[in-house]
């Protein structure tokens, strides 16, 4: 699969809750760099990290985290571009906002995500 197929397939499975499909996507020791700072910033290394990472964000709020393509993915050899649209709440908190997600897929597993919000000092608020 070149870089671009793994990442539509662990968008693809991600989009249908199926987290084991889309986990196998991954390097065993990826590297998830989640900007800013709030409780969930900083580099989470391993799926055991990353995935009590997500399932920590979506228990704060209840589920209502959804993530979405927001353009053509693009890519520069291994890595992967992919412009999302991502929105939630935690109580009376909002989160409505782009963002980029880049990944390096290196023989056929995604070993580093870095992600990037439009506006970090309010994605900070939301998670604080």
């Amino acid at each position: 699969m070149t870089a671009k197929e793994v990442v539509e397939a662990y968008s693809i499975a991600l989009s249908k809750g199926d987290i084991p499909t889309a986990f196998s996507h991954f390097s065993p020791n990826a590297k998830w760099h989640q900007p800013g700072n709030h409780q969930y910033a900083g580099t989470k290394t391993g799926l055991e990290a990353i995935g009590k990472m997500l399932g920590d964000m979506m228990g704060a709020t209840q589920g209502s985290l959804v993530i979405k393509p927001a353009g053509a993915m693009m890519v520069n050899g291994n890595l992967v571009s992919f412009p999302v649209h991502f929105s939630g709440k935690i109580g009376d908190k909002t989160v409505d906002m782009k963002g980029n997600d880049l990944f390096e897929v290196v023989d056929g597993k995604i070993v580093q995500v870095w992600l990037f919000s439009e506006d970090q000092a309010a994605e900070d608020v939301f998670w604080n």
